[in-house]
């Protein structure tokens, strides 16, 4: 029974790939990669580090000006 399953998709997979090559047209179509420019995407790096980097400027002066507030709870599930 599972070898007959096995069979049968691989006739129908057989089937579609011939059919792909009689007609000249692929069932699926092709990929394309993207415009690859190393340039753009160096900038873009670059300008995410200086975000992150501003971010973690603001982050550090709020820690170090002691105006922060931990707040514990407690889990319910764990009563």
């Amino acid at each position: 029974m599972k070898i007959e399953r096995m069979l049968v998709v691989v006739i129908v997979l057989q089937v579609m790939i011939l059919a792909s090559q009689w007609v000249g047209q692929p069932m699926i179509p092709a990929a394309h990669a993207q415009n690859f420019n190393p340039v753009e995407r160096q900038l873009a790096i670059l300008e995410e580090a200086k975000t992150t980097n501003s971010k973690l400027d603001k982050l550090i002066g709020v820690l170090q000006s002691g105006d922060v507030q931990v707040k514990v709870v407690k889990d319910e599930e764990k009563k």
